[in-house]
Formats: C-alpha cells, sequence, structure tokens
C-alpha cells in the first residue's frame, strides 16, 4: 500500500511562492508517481528522507542565475575582487598568505577586521621597494637576441655583447675618460725654449677607451662563465645567454680571451705598459679574485671596490704618459707628488661603489642568499647599512682634496656640495630604515646621478680651464710692464 498525496492539499494559492517549489522539489509528481518510485516507508522515513533532500536544498535552488561560479557542492562561490578591501596594500604579493576572515560578519567588521590583520603583519618586501629593472642589460640584449634568427649576424653580435655587460663597461669606460681630460697638462711644456705642446692626443684617447672596453668585456666574459649556475637561480640573471645556453662555453671563452689580448696590446703600443699593467690587473682581480670570492667572504665588495678604483688611474697614467720625460714607468707615472690628483679620482669611485651595491644589492638580497653570495645585506644588514653611510661621508675631503691638489678649481668644493648632501641624506635614511621604507630605492637613485653629477662639475671647473679659454677667445693679455713691449714699440 502506498500514499499519494492530491495535488490540491499541498498546493496553496499562491503558485509562485517559495512554499510551493520547496514542496515541489521534496515531492515530485511530474512524470513518475510517488507511489510507484518509493514506498510508503521510504517516502515517510522521518529523519533519512529529510537528511537525504537537504543536501539538495543549496543556494544555487533560489537563485535563478546559472552564470555563477560554484564549488563541488553547488553553492555559489563569493567573488575575490568583491570582498577584497580598498584600502588593502596593493604591493602584497600572491604568495603572502591573508589572514582568514569570517565572511558571514557584517561588511564594515570585515573591512576592519582586514585593516586590522594588515597593519599587523609583517613588512613586506614588495616591488615597489625594489630600485632596479626587471633584467640587466645583458638579459635584455639576449631578450631582444632571440627574436633573430639563429644564423643571422645581429642575433651573434648581440650576444657577444650581452657577454661584455655594457651598462657596467660604459661606467668603466666613462671613469677612464674623466680623469684623463682632468690630468692638467700645461699649455707649454717648456716655456724656456718655447715648445707649444697640444694638452692631449685624439688617438691616446681612441686607444684608452677601446682598450679599456675591452679589457672590461673580456673580465666581465670571464665572470659569466664562472657563476652560470648561480646566475640561473637569480631573476635579473637567469635571461644571460650562458644561462639559456643561446652561446657555448667555448665560444664564450674565445671571446673573452681575443678580447684580453687586443684590448691590453692596444693599451700597451697605443698608449703606455703602465696602463695596459692595469688592464691586465684589472681583468685578473675581478675574474680571479673578486668571482670565486663572491662564495666566500663579505669581503668581496672591497675587492670589487678596488677594480672600479683602477679605471680612473688607466686615464691618469695615459694622460701623464704624454708630458712624461723618462720610460713611462708605474713609478714616474703614478708615484710622484703630481699623481695625488689620480690616487683622489680613484679614491672617489671606490668610495662611491659601496653606497651604490649597499642599496642595490638589498632589494635582492633573498636572492643573493638562495645563490651562496656572501653579501653585508644579507650576513649584517646593520653593518651593510652603517658602509653606506660612511663611504658617502667620504665624499666631501676627496672634493676638498681634489681642489688643495690643483685638479680643479676651489669653486668645485662649493657647487659640488650640495651634491653630496644629497647622496649623505638618503645614506643616512638607509642606515636609520636599514633599507626599508623606500631608503633603499632612494639611495640607489641618489648614487645613480651622484657620479656624473660630480665628474661634470669637476669637468666644468677644471684648473686653468676658463683661464685658457678666455685667451684662445681674445688673446693673451697686454702685461704693462713688461720691457719687451716698450722695447717694440721704440
Amino acid at each position: 500500500m502506498s500514499l499519494r498525496l492530491p495535488g490540491n492539499v499541498a498546493r496553496p494559492r499562491a503558485l509562485d511562492s517559495i512554499y510551493w517549489r520547496c514542496t515541489q522539489h521534496l515531492f515530485p509528481t511530474t512524470s513518475t508517481p510517488l507511489s510507484i518510485s518509493r514506498s510508503f516507508s521510504q517516502t515517510f522515513a522521518p529523519r533519512n528522507a529529510v537528511d537525504a533532500r537537504q543536501s539538495r536544498l543549496k543556494t544555487s535552488y533560489f537563485l535563478s542565475n546559472g552564470f555563477l561560479p560554484r564549488n563541488q557542492d553547488g553553492d555559489v562561490r563569493r567573488s575575490t575582487a568583491s570582498t577584497t578591501p580598498a584600502d588593502e596594500p596593493a604591493n602584497r604579493t600572491s604568495s603572502t598568505p591573508v589572514s582568514h576572515v569570517n565572511q558571514d560578519l557584517p561588511h564594515r567588521r570585515r573591512q576592519a577586521a582586514r585593516r586590522k590583520a594588515a597593519a599587523a603583519a609583517p613588512p613586506i618586501t614588495s616591488t615597489a621597494e625594489n630600485p632596479l629593472p626587471a633584467e640587466d642589460a645583458s638579459s635584455a640584449l639576449t631578450t631582444s637576441a632571440t627574436k633573430h634568427s639563429a644564423s643571422s649576424l645581429r642575433r651573434q653580435l648581440s650576444l657577444y655583447l650581452s657577454l661584455s655587460k655594457p651598462r657596467l663597461t660604459v661606467l668603466v669606460v666613462l671613469s677612464a675618460m674623466a680623469p684623463y681630460a682632468l690630468y692638467p697638462v700645461p699649455d707649454f711644456l717648456s716655456p724656456s725654449i718655447g715648445l707649444d705642446t697640444p694638452s692631449l692626443s685624439p688617438l691616446t684617447l681612441a686607444f684608452l677607451t677601446t682598450g679599456t672596453a675591452l679589457c672590461s668585456a673580456s673580465a666581465n666574459a670571464l665572470n659569466m662563465l664562472y657563476e652560470p649556475k648561480t646566475d640561473a637561480m637569480m631573476s635579473r640573471t637567469r635571461n644571460r645567454p650562458l644561462v639559456r645556453g643561446l652561446l657555448s662555453a667555448r665560444k664564450a671563452v674565445a671571446f673573452a680571451v681575443l678580447a684580453a689580448l687586443t684590448g691590453v696590446g692596444g693599451l700597451y703600443f697605443g698608449v703606455n705598459p703602465t696602463v695596459a699593467f692595469l688592464g691586465a690587473t684589472n681583468i685578473v682581480l675581478y675574474a680571479g679574485v673578486y668571482t670565486p670570492m663572491k662564495r666566500l667572504s663579505w669581503l668581496n665588495t672591497w675587492v670589487g671596490a678596488i677594480v672600479g678604483g683602477i679605471p680612473p688611474l688607466m686615464g691618469w697614467a695615459a694622460a701623464a704618459g704624454e708630458s712624461a720625460t723618462g720610460t713611462g714607468s708605474f713609478d714616474e707615472l703614478l708615484i710622484t707628488p703630481d699623481a695625488v690628483g689620480g690616487w683622489l679620482l680613484a679614491a672617489l669611485l671606490f668610495a662611491w661603489q659601496f653606497p651604490h651595491f649597499m642599496a642595490l644589492s638589498w632589494s635582492i638580497k633573498e636572492e643573493y642568499k638562495a645563490a651562496g653570495h656572501q653579501m653585508l645585506c644579507w650576513v649584517n644588514p646593520a653593518r651593510n647599512a652603517r658602509v653606506a653611510l660612511r663611504y658617502s661621508l667620504a665624499f666631501f675631503p676627496i672634493c676638498l682634496g681634489l681642489c688643495a691638489a690643483g685638479v680643479t678649481e676651489w669653486s668645485f668644493a662649493v657647487t659640488s656640495m650640495p651634491v653630496n648632501v644629497w647622496l649623505t641624506r638618503e645614506a643616512i635614511r638607509f642606515w636609520k630604515h636599514e633599507g626599508f621604507h623606500g631608503s633603499a630605492r632612494g639611495l640607489f637613485w641618489a648614487s645613480v646621478w651622484h657620479l656624473p653629477a660630480v665628474m661634470v662639475l669637476a669637468l666644468a671647473q677644471k684648473k686653468g680651464m676658463w683661464g685658457r679659454v678666455w685667451r684662445a677667445a681674445f688673446g693673451e693679455p697686454v702685461d704693462m710692464d713688461d720691457e719687451e713691449y716698450w722695447d717694440g714699440d721704440e
């Protein structure tokens, strides 16, 4: 015996009411009669029947919109965009865990809970704190080279150029050219015999720039050959040609050796042996000492700073060789009282690298740590900030020393003061916050603009330069006390 409910018993007058739809869902009467499909005991088992049917009464049943995303049980999922508060930090990465907020709370209470959780969370290093571009110049050149065919000449040139780290090479060349131009060559080599000599030789300058660039390219290529595995672990270097296998190690070695021989040979025959010795020393220090030392001790930064301080000595020695009367040995060009200006310029480049690199390395300290590079940015962040501040203060006495040594006019001590104060202020912020709150980004960009600003100011205020410009434009001023002037009139 089975029971069939008449339709007019459970059906109310409002046919579109929710109650009627629920009743129709619980007791279907469409195609198969309830008496045939279910027995009396199955139909009216109180707890089992209700529990079995409650799983079918989901939120989707009361919603007519079928395009909303649902989970496995049929419930509508909440949109992430709709539940994200407007004041949540935009720089939080996707891997950052977000505290769970009860979605049943009212909207304002959910907003307050998220703000409280965000305020209690530890500081997060985001892309906004990173002062570096996404890729270095070598990686960018490699990426552009892959757009051409494998046999094209443009692709091969781009790959070999990326081995030289073009941005670093340009910096090295400019740091050698500025001291060459700042060398105080007199207008008359020997006024007593009346020998008028040019201040600088364009041919010597051409050999200096080309040889320095080739030496830098060789050292950088050897650096990439030494650490392709660690380059693959860092986001800024993982697209370099050796990491991606676009160039073989044999071709990279051939490029490094050829660049070294050509660069050192050009400096030896085109400039002087002292400059060639300094260029070869820089290759050995960078590729043979600094690169392997990065995995051994944080003192590698000081070795790298010595490498950066050698190019100014190369430019100074090249200019000194133009007026040398002896063999042009190392002692004659660099171990004399007249060479103080060259050592001061080398000290300026040596000191500049610390605020620049300490701020640069802080933004990728986790990558340095994962790659095994011993850098102060993660070994000892407090010391990292102190070193940057200490060497930022060194620019004040260095600029005064250039004035006292006769390399620049005394006005340079005044005009360089605002630039040095700016760098020092950013270094103090970096030391105070240890890189957070945008202090690393501020110090990095201050250091980027500081070096060219100081060099341009020094070149514009070279000792005696404006006096020579005046004499070239208006002639030599007449000395009324000169006896030869009155003898000529007679």
